[in-house]
């Protein structure tokens, strides 16, 4: 039977910032454009949440059954270390995405947007399917499209839309920006996993590009993100504070080209999770400031 700490540490709380990050940035452009609705705003942080820990738990379950994190690096996972029976972090995992139907259904409600429903429910299949059934996408190299899509595009224009009505250019910016950094961490999560991932048959993306050229797409990735602000520059002069972000990035970026070891990847999970946050807060800040400018 897992304890408490160890469900607390099943649901990879270092990943959460992945979630949040798209709620701010899709509700400050909702600001932008005077449309800012806290009630909206707090139900789609809510969606995002549970289906980031209800990825969490479909990933350990998925993973720990076919064997992937028997020989692994990194934080606990329950199936995998035996701390959890299957059926119980499957359980988990299904319980979880309910919840976050439930709180997606009020949002819908709300808005009287009833297409979303199809994207809520596109959501749990694309977080199901990323490790579980019979053909998993993640085991393909798709598991970063499915990321930048979901938790970039998704969420943050899904959030900006059910507040404003619309999406707007600083909107798209940023989810492309917060879609990337997120991205750039399961780079850096899967990086760290290659030899467990080849023995496994798992061909992520960094298995098909390389090590090496794994590390690099991290780098770039995150390069992208920060330097994409420039676009809203000339309208929004504040927006250039996100670049104050680049120091913080040296570090995990060196550790990723040069950290040979796997352990020496652990740490970059953790502070591309926390760039992934500052880069929310400090462009959604910037749309702020421009906003009154």
């Amino acid at each position: 039977m897992a304890t408490a700490a160890q469900w607390i540490q099943g649901a990879r709380l270092r990943t959460l910032p992945a979630a949040i990050a798209p709620v701010l940035i899709g509700s400050a452009a909702a600001y932008a454009l005077d449309s800012f609705l806290l009630p909206n705003a707090i139900l789609a942080a809510l969606v995002a949440l549970l289906l980031q820990v209800g990825v969490n738990f479909a990933n350990d379950y998925s993973d720990g059954i076919r064997g992937t994190d028997d020989d692994r690096v990194g934080p606990l996972r329950l199936v995998g270390s035996g701390a959890a029976k299957p059926e119980h972090v499957k359980y988990a995992a299904f319980g979880t995405f309910g919840a976050a139907m439930v709180f997606g259904l009020a949002l819908v409600v709300i808005t009287q947007s009833w297409w979303l429903i199809l994207v809520g429910l596109g959501c749990v299949m694309a977080a199901w399917g990323y490790t579980g059934g019979k053909n998993p996408y993640g085991y393909m190299g798709l598991g970063d499209v499915f990321v930048f899509v979901f938790f970039g595009l998704v969420a943050t224009l899904g959030t900006s839309y059910t507040q404003a009505g619309q999406v707007s250019l600083p909107a798209v910016v940023g989810a492309i920006g917060t879609g990337l950094i997120a991205t750039a961490l399961l780079m850096a999560n899967n990086v760290r996993d290659i030899p467990t991932d080849m023995q496994a048959g798992k061909k992520t993306l960094a298995v098909r590009l390389g090590d090496k050229h794994a590390r690099e797409s991290y780098v770039l990735m995150l390069a992208i993100a920060i330097l994409l602000v420039v676009i809203l520059a000339p309208g929004r002069p504040w927006m250039l504070i996100v670049l104050l972000l680049i120091p913080a990035c040296l570090m995990p970026a060196w550790l990723m080209i040069n950290g040979r070891k796997r352990k020496s990847l652990i740490p970059v999970l953790k502070q591309t999770g926390l760039i992934n946050l500052g880069y929310s807060v400090l462009f959604s800040l910037g749309l702020v400031l421009s906003h009154g400018f």
